[in-house]
């Protein structure tokens, strides 16, 4: 029984959704930051992040049930199947309960943590109870959406996010410029929250209508399997936690909730930008795990180059708009004011540039099953996050926090993870530059070469017209460059796209042996999202 899902497709529509949520994204960030102002702004943020360590009571399941829901479903075992997401609904539901104590919790202890400043206590009060109950309806909600993921529905789950992310638009634009900004906010991640999760339900229930949910169903021993597996999956959870909301969370009580802005600033525009190539890791984990089941190493080595290859492309061409443009972007799109985040923007991207392409890798890791060496991994890799950035924050401010992000992720991605997941996947690393690094190097050459030709003969881009046309001809640049290096492969993977009907019963799935992996190309992370930690547990988009 084979997964029905084109990764070509299945990377389109991610691709086309994330899109949409840039855009929205995009707009919505200034918007929200210049109707509450700084201070209100960054004390939102704050808020967010504490919730978002709520994300850490998914105890990996998030990415787990993606997992044996692949394997399961690829093999026709409903049992198998029923049992592991019963279980996990189980799991959630009781964790939903404990969201709501600690959100009661913290709001008791609110006037203690922080000086909130000219925010009113009862209504910061409201908002992290308010969240705590966003978090407890995305914990059960989730399994659905884990559903969809480890079938191959990406385009059902990306589009109930894409809805999501344009009702949340609507409902901000029609009610944040009230009175009780926070309060407002949080109330639409709510109502989001509750729609996206019930799209959700539907759709796994029609792709999937053997799927049952019932106390029959839940079984210790499955429960055993999935967390000896997902414990893993929660040490990257604390990681990725460690790694980004921990450093809001530190500039605020250091430096005060004004300071998060120009470090979020840069921080949400790196979001932004990788958001696309985080979906190639998210994609590929399932499709991992069913050519794993099936012992077909060959095809799993393709699936790593091409993938990193494409995140590689991706993240340096981004990188380079940013090293030439990256300024006229952040004036154009939150005002002048903000000149500090471009170098933030420069330090956080370099770092993206490593951690996305080896975000594949870890990806494909986890969906073969080796979760635990690369969570130990990224666990070492935010603790030393942490103690560079409580090291460096005093003398360097916002730069030392930076700086605190990027050491570790250039010492542990390559000179740990990197050499680790070769050796798993029989890939040497000669095979990996030479598939993988080697056909990126003229498409980026010929991008800096137009980004370099447009600074100087533009006296300003500044302004979202100038900037689209010049984004828009270096894309062109970069990707009509990459099509003319790899015209010998284009026809073969083309031809192998196909179509698929909206809704599929597992009756209607046919055996299919593909000749070799279809990929060209994750988050939040696991639901980091929105490529952020605390989305997770807002479940939504941070705006």
């Amino acid at each position: 029984m084979g997964l029905r899902g084109s990764l070509g497709l299945n990377l389109f529509s991610s691709w086309v959704t994330h899109a949409v949520g840039l855009l929205i994204g995009v707009f919505l960030m200034p918007y929200v930051l210049h109707t509450l102002g700084d201070e209100t702004y960054g004390t939102w943020i704050l808020i967010s992040s504490i919730a978002g360590y709520s994300g850490l009571l998914y105890l990996g399941f998030g990415s787990t049930v993606g997992r044996f829901v692949a394997t399961h479903y690829a093999r026709g075992e409903w049992d198998q199947l029923n049992r592991v997401v019963t279980v996990v609904f189980s799991v959630y539901l009781a964790l939903g309960m404990v969201a709501l104590a600690l959100a009661g919790l913290v709001a008791w202890l609110a006037p203690g943590l922080h000086d909130w400043g000219s925010v009113p206590l009862e209504e910061v009060r409201l908002v992290v109870l308010i969240l705590g109950l966003n978090v407890a309806a995305g914990l059960v909600g989730s399994v659905f959406g884990g559903v969809l993921i480890g079938v191959e529905r990406f385009e059902l789950e990306r589009g109930l996010w894409m809805g999501s992310a344009v009702i949340r638009l609507g409902l901000t634009l029609l009610f944040l410029a009230k009175p009780g900004g926070l309060l407002t906010l949080s109330l639409i991640f709510l109502t989001v929250t509750l729609l996206e999760n019930a799209g959700s339900l539907f759709f796994a229930w029609r792709v999937v209508p053997q799927l049952s949910i019932r106390p029959a169903n839940f079984s210790r021993g499955t429960l055993k399997e999935i967390f000896s597996f997902s414990i893993f999956a929660l040490i990257e959870d604390i990681s990725i936690q460690l790694v980004y909301a921990t450093d809001t969370v530190v500039i605020g009580f250091l430096l005060g909730a004004k300071a998060i802005v120009p470090y979020y600033i840069a921080q949400r525009l790196c979001q932004f930008l990788s958001k696309p190539i985080m979906q190639i890791g998210q994609v590929f984990m399932p499709r991992a795990g069913a050519l794993q089941a099936g012992d077909d190493s060959a095809r799993l080595q393709a699936l790593v180059t091409r993938g990193m290859g494409m995140a590689l492309l991706l993240s340096a061409g981004m990188l380079t708009g940013a090293a030439f443009f990256g300024q006229a972007v952040i004036t154009t799109w939150v005002g002048p004011g903000y000149e500090a985040s471009y170098h933030l923007l420069l330090l956080l991207f370099a770092s993206h540039v490593i951690a996305m392409p080896t975000g594949v890798l870890r990806s494909v890791l986890f969906g073969m099953g080796h979760a635990r060496v690369p969570a130990l991994m990224y666990l070492a890799q935010a603790v030393a996050n942490l103690g560079l950035t409580l090291l460096l924050i005093g003398p360097y401010g916002l730069t030392g926090v930076a700086i605190g992000t990027v050491v570790p992720v250039v010492l542990i991605e390559l000179g740990a993870l990197l050499p680790y997941a070769l050796k798993v996947l029989r890939l040497d690393l000669r095979t990996l530059l030479l598939k993988s690094v080697v056909p990126q190097l003229l498409p980026l050459l010929v991008l800096a070469a137009w980004s370099l030709a447009v600074q100087q003969s533009l006296s300003t881009v500044e302004g979202w017209f100038r900037l689209v046309l010049v984004a828009g001809g270096g894309g062109i640049m970069l990707l009509g460059t990459w099509v003319l290096v790899n015209r010998n492969e284009l026809p073969e993977s083309l031809q192998r796209w196909r179509q698929k009907p909206l809704f599929a019963a597992d009756s209607a799935v046919t055996e299919e042996r593909e000749p070799e992996c279809r990929g060209t190309r994750e988050a939040d992370h696991q639901g980091a999202p929105e490529g952020q930690p605390g989305e997770p547990a807002i479940h939504g988009t941070l705006t």
